[in-house]
């Protein structure tokens, strides 16, 4: 009874989802750029110990990506010469080389698939010198070959397999410029209702917005009078409600990130996909990849012209590759 209660088609914090979804990109063509997916993703990915102040999540990580989720949310502090995951200064009993593994892992288990994976320091005002170098490193040691570490967003074709990274790193290019996204993330919340208005507005801007523009919204959140558990509770069903009335509309709603989602908001995010698979298949873009479109946020990190876009090389199969230890760096 107890974990009825905990279980809804938006929500839920028990152990392991309602059902499982795990090759569902497997069935949409190699053309679609990452910007024109429906992709669900998970907010603090790895917390799972803290608390309920805390705590954002109820599945690990295998089942989260059985699940259907296509974004992590990894937040790393350097310690001891290792990227071990944290939610503020909570440890949350891993470490970055182990999510990496493990995530490759599901995809050699199931290579139609790709995952987007956020890697973010924690607490960067408390930032350690070395950081980048240590992420490099790890990157390079653990991907072997199947990592995406490149600034431009891919099509989906060119990714299979991979892990895609987003990073916020101010000079060094290790993968997709973060911040020059389309991002919704309030995180602190002081209205529940505000919430969801903030979220329901950027989910209607991806579903309206430019193509080549990836969009991210944040349906999570913490507060001083709440906790993600309570958040996730309230903003969940409004957006089941909301993607649940435009099921059959060929809506393309970007990365939607969540905590505690349930299967069937999961499903309604994937879903979403089998129309807008069809249109694109229609219009297919001319070029196969996606560039940047917002080099004015927070911080210009647009290269010169002189130096390459690329932080990998590429193979002759058209494989990315990541570099020798040497680091990228942006102008």
């Amino acid at each position: 009874m107890e974990a009825q209660c905990c279980r809804s088609a938006a929500f839920d914090c028990t152990p392991q989802p309602a059902a499982c979804c795990p090759d569902w990109m497997a069935q949409l063509p190699d053309a679609l750029p990452l910007s024109r997916l429906s992709i669900p993703g998970t907010h603090d990915s790895l917390s799972l110990f803290g608390g309920r102040r805390l705590r954002c999540q109820s599945w690990g990580l295998e089942a989260q990506l059985a699940a259907g989720v296509r974004f992590l949310d990894v937040r790393c502090k350097l310690a001891r010469g290792e990227l071990h995951v944290y939610h503020l200064c909570t440890f949350q009993r891993a470490s970055l080389r182990g999510v990496l593994r493990r995530t490759l892992r599901f995809l050699r288990a199931h290579p139609g698939e790709a995952v987007l994976m956020r890697i973010k320091e924690e607490l960067p005002i408390f930032s350690r010198p070395g950081f980048a170098t240590q992420l490099q490193r790890c990157l390079l040691e653990e991907g072997q070959g199947s990592v995406w570490c490149q600034e431009e967003v891919p099509t989906l074709g060119q990714v299979r397999g991979k892990i895609v990274v987003l990073e916020a790193l101010a000079q060094e290019v290790l993968g997709i410029p973060y911040e020059q996204l389309s991002i919704s993330d309030a995180w602190n919340v002081l209205s529940l209702e505000r919430k969801w208005v903030q979220a329901r507005r950027h989910l209607e801007r991806a579903a309206s917005g430019d193509p080549a523009t990836m969009h991210l919204t944040f349906c999570s959140g913490n507060g001083l009078f709440t906790c993600p558990e309570e958040v996730a509770l309230f903003v969940n069903q409004r957006c089941y409600q909301h993607l649940r009335r435009r099921r059959r509309q060929p809506v393309c709603w970007g990365v939607v990130i969540m905590d505690f989602p349930g299967a069937g908001l999961l499903r309604l995010i994937v879903e979403s996909n089998g129309l807008q698979a069809s249109r694109h298949i229609t219009a297919a873009p001319s070029s196969p990849t996606v560039h940047l479109r917002h080099p004015h946020s927070r911080g210009d990190r647009r290269r010169s012209r002189h130096s390459s876009a690329r932080c990998p090389c590429r193979g002759p199969s058209g494989r990315t590759l990541l570099p020798a230890p040497c680091l990228c760096r942006r102008t």
